[in-house]
């Protein structure tokens, strides 16, 4: 079957999907700023002692053998997180040692810090989602895909150079205006090219897989790159991996298109206001606001019960990685035959039941079973979600899917501002177990809510042009159990998985 060009664009907007996703902040951060932190502690306090002491007495040693500061009469000692101690004597100090913070209080404090960092990204993409839904439906898909490209790209170098706080928050919230741009665009040029239900979930599922398999190789390469070479190193690797998806980009997608929808697309408003989809969207919402609290948070609880390795900080989220990339696959395509609703409803009460097992865990090891549940539940809900935005819009709105999809990223986004925002609060006041708690009974409480998409009605005049027997034309009708066919000498057919 010949591929058309529409087609090789959508291709080049799931293979962007990686980039998009594919930044290891997650472990750094966390580790980064505990480190400005101490470095900032100790300059104030060699300020305190230069006023107390008398004239010529110095205070503090500075060794440019393994990089550390060293104050006099104290085990006081900050690493540069950019070099590697390269002797036995620096690794045999255990109270200087990185792996497990001096400060307990200091480091639970890093909740809110860090995660209002990270939720900076979330919350500028849920500002800029209502602006690029509209804005794809009259430019069309290539120019916005584009334009997040260079945003990511700029954030991205930002990322590798900046050493402080107001920096680094600056360069996440870039990446929320770049990754609103191409998510948006890129969901709806999936959904216009594949319009037939099955294949939209399949090329949505692979796109998920392709967002999955950055998150899956970005917290693991990033923290080893950080441990062992230096903060700058893998942010300049993926500007260099963005440049060549640029190229990629220039060449197929043509970007200097303007290529607006041939029909006005239903306004924003309208579908915010229909309640099917406000459920696939709290769906979308809820079951990544559990990630999304566990990204700030769980660097920060291994630290203080684990005296964790900053390696080891990225690793964690392997395991719920590598899950969401199989789950996304593979119910991208099974979710249509068992019912998109089902498969949602399953997810969500395993990602609640997942979270709450987390602070059960006594090592990294540990870890591995709950963070594998929830990346493969939560893979089970996006992969669901994600085609029934499309497919509601066709059956009770106009098929223009710029607006929808926008819905459905600013849920998604909802999910990642909140999540580290309030979690940071939470897991500082009342602790990572109890944070952990609470997002997974909101989750299972929220599950049965899926049920009503089992049969979303449609609009009526929508359902008789579908449904016209004297239509001479073959047309299809989706549902999110089962597919049907209704034209001139065909024979109805319809799978019922109920």
């Amino acid at each position: 079957m010949p591929v058309s060009i529409s087609q090789w664009s959508c291709h080049i907007s799931l293979h962007q999907s990686p980039l998009i996703s594919l930044c290891p902040t997650v472990p750094i951060i966390p580790s980064y700023l505990y480190y400005l932190d101490e470095q900032a502690d100790v300059v104030l306090k060699n300020n305190t002692l230069s006023q107390q002491e008398p004239p010529g007495a110095f205070h503090s040693i500075v060794s440019l053998y393994d990089n550390t500061v060293r104050l006099s009469g104290s085990n006081a000692t900050v690493r540069s997180p950019d070099l590697v101690p390269t002797t036995p004597a620096a690794a045999e100090l255990p109270q200087n040692s990185s792996d497990c913070p001096q400060s307990t209080s200091k480091l639970v404090n890093e909740n809110v810090k860090v995660g209002m960092l990270f939720a900076s990204k979330a919350t500028v993409q849920l500002i800029t989602n209502p602006f690029i839904g509209p804005l794809t439906n009259r430019i069309g898909y290539q120019l916005p895909i584009f334009a997040g490209f260079c945003i990511m790209f700029i954030s991205t170098i930002m990322f590798a150079f900046s050493s402080s706080y107001a920096l680094l928050f600056l360069a996440r919230s870039l990446q929320g205006v770049g990754s609103s741009c191409s998510s948006v665009a890129g969901m709806g040029m999936l959904a216009s090219v594949y319009t037939n239900d099955e294949e939209r979930g399949h090329a949505i599922g692979v796109a998920l897989g392709g967002l999955a398999l950055g998150v899956l190789v970005g917290p693991p390469f990033g923290s080893v790159m950080y441990e062992f070479v230096g903060k700058t190193a893998p942010f300049l690797i993926l500007a260099f991996l963005a440049v060549f998806d640029g190229a990629l980009q220039l060449f197929v997608l043509q970007p200097t298109k303007v290529e607006p929808e041939s029909q006005k697309g239903t306004p924003l408003l309208t579908l915010m206001k229909d309640p099917y989809i406000l459920i696939a969207a709290g769906a979308i919402c809820f079951g990544n606001m559990a990630i999304g609290m566990m990204e700030p948070t769980l660097p920060i609880w291994m630290m203080e019960t684990m005296c964790a390795r900053k390696w080891q900080l990225g690793v964690a989220f392997l395991p719920a990685s590598i899950s969401y990339l199989i789950g996304t696959n593979i119910f991208g395509t099974l979710a249509h035959k068992m019912g998109r609703w089902l498969c949602a409803l399953i997810g969500m009460m395993v990602v609640g039941i997942s979270v709450i097992c987390v602070p059960f865990a006594r090592d990294i090891y540990g870890l591995i079973l709950p963070n594998f549940g929830v990346g493969f539940a939560i893979g089970m809900v996006d992969s669901s979600m994600m085609p029934i935005m499309g497919y509601l819009v066709d059956l009770r709105h106009v098929s223009v899917y710029g607006s929808v999809y926008a819905i459905a990223d600013v849920a998604f986004c909802m999910g990642f501002a909140l999540g580290p925002s309030i979690g940071g609060s939470i897991a500082e006041s009342i602790g990572f177990p109890w944070l952990m708690t609470i997002i997974g009974v909101v989750d299972i409480f929220f599950a049965p809510l899926c049920i009503f998409l089992r049969n979303p009605p449609g609009q009526e005049e929508k359902i008789a042009i579908l449904m016209d027997a004297n239509c001479s034309m073959k047309t299809v009708t989706y549902s999110t159990q089962g597919t049907y066919y209704q034209g001139e000498n065909m024979d109805p057919e319809y799978d019922d998985y109920d």
